[in-house]
């Protein structure tokens, strides 16, 4: 007699867990079994071990690993709606800046609201987010660009995981802007994140990555190398936005520290996908952001096919240049958009995502990874791309608790 804690059967399974050519691994009137919030047994049903355990009859819902947001920014004050309506009324984004909003209006409401206002803000997105049958998210900083403020954000981080029944990864993202005014620019900028910012975030467990932005507006290829060294320095991974706006190498050097991902990617070359995909690195694709700033140019999706490069999708949640709350719309949109077919697209929620995270316990259904599921009520796996709108997640398991 098998020692489960806990089986749901009469469910239809997509593993994440299948061969090349067929890589969700579908199991047809399947089980799972738990046990100490693992996955203790799956496949299928007729096969399951006698066993005395509770059970969860799914009543014929597909059951998917719990879905992974990896990269946000749900974290922070106010937001951008009214710039928002300004641009539709024929604004620049150059005369909204010079009248003070962009990314800096952010920083000045994250710098003002208080702790437990971010919480309170925050708490609805992510709850959106696990009503869709997300079970982990990461959150960055990057709207304080001071210390107090960034770590603020980290800490409101934290106390979301803690609150709620998800696990939140997070990721410093101090090199994200250059605070206006600052003296000595960008570079005296990078020497205060170097020398402070990173070891405080390290020194308090506050932060699991570090992150930067590389791009003309932001900070060049040499200073974000300063960035990665610091953060290897403190023991800390690092991911990348690269290569949104521009080609300036950043698939690359991503590559070169190991990065667990580079995100957007929409001007990375053949030559910088190939070694990341060499290097393990996951792409991060976000589509909600070329939707949003309406971009022309895509990520090459062909030559992340060709590299072998495993491709993720997020929302890119932000208040600036993607508003979006939903991760089940980011699969619509990563298939229409960028043309991803649907194994494609639900193994960058799910396996791929998890990679980006560095967190190789879950992502598939497999026994001995972490016992994350989510259900829902559909025909097919392929309903959860096709679908514009709507939450067919009847169901989340975090660790072989429902919640």
């Amino acid at each position: 007699m098998s020692g489960f804690d806990h089986v749901w059967l009469n469910a239809h399974l997509a593993t994440m867990d299948g061969p090349a050519e067929a890589p969700l691994g579908i199991v047809e009137d399947g089980a799972i079994a738990t046990q100490g919030g693992s996955i203790a047994w799956v496949g299928k049903r007729a096969d399951l071990p006698a066993h005395e355990a509770p059970v969860t009859d799914c009543a014929g819902a597909w059951v998917l690993p719990g879905l992974v947001d990896c990269h946000t920014h749900l974290v922070f004050g106010g937001n951008r709606a009214g710039e928002f309506e300004q641009r539709l009324e024929g604004a620049t984004y150059e005369e909204i800046a010079r009248a003070g909003g962009g990314i800096f209006s952010s920083v000045r409401a994250t710098r003002a609201a208080s702790e437990g206002a971010l919480l309170e803000a925050a708490l609805p997105r992510l709850q959106g987010l696990m009503a869709e049958g997300v079970t982990t998210v990461e959150i960055k900083s990057g709207y304080g660009l001071d210390l107090e403020s960034e770590m603020k954000m980290l800490r409101v981080a934290r106390r979301l995981g803690a609150a709620l029944p998800v696990e939140v990864a997070t990721s410093l993202l101090a090199a994200h802007a250059v605070p206006p005014g600052y003296e000595g620019g960008a570079g005296a900028y990078t020497d205060f994140v170097v020398r402070e910012v990173i070891p405080a975030a390290a020194a308090t467990g506050l932060a699991d990555a570090v992150d930067a932005f590389c791009e003309r507006i932001a900070f060049s290829p040499a200073q974000t190398e300063r960035v990665f060294a610091a953060a290897r320095a403190a023991g800390l991974p690092v991911k990348l936005h690269a290569d949104q706006l521009s080609d300036l190498g950043g698939a690359a050097l991503a590559a070169r520290f190991g990065a667990l991902s580079a995100d957007h990617l929409e001007y990375a070359s053949a030559e910088g996908l190939r070694a990341m995909a060499a290097a393990g690195s996951v792409a991060v694709l976000l589509p909600g952001a070329t939707y949003f700033i309406r971009e022309s140019k895509h990520p090459d999706v062909a030559a992340m096919r060709a590299a072998g490069l495993r491709m993720a999708l997020s929302t890119d949640m932000n208040p600036g240049s993607s508003p979006a709350r939903s991760l089940l719309l980011m699969l619509s949109l990563g298939c229409t958009l960028f043309r991803l077919t649907v194994a494609e697209a639900l193994l960058g929620v799910t396996r791929h995502a998890a990679a980006a995270l560095g967190m190789a316990d879950r992502g598939v259904l497999r026994p001995g990874l972490r016992a994350d599921l989510a259900l829902f009520r559909i025909g097919r796996p392929a309903e959860l791309c096709y679908w514009i709108g709507g939450n067919p997640c009847v169901g989340r398991v975090v660790s072989g608790r429902a919640g």
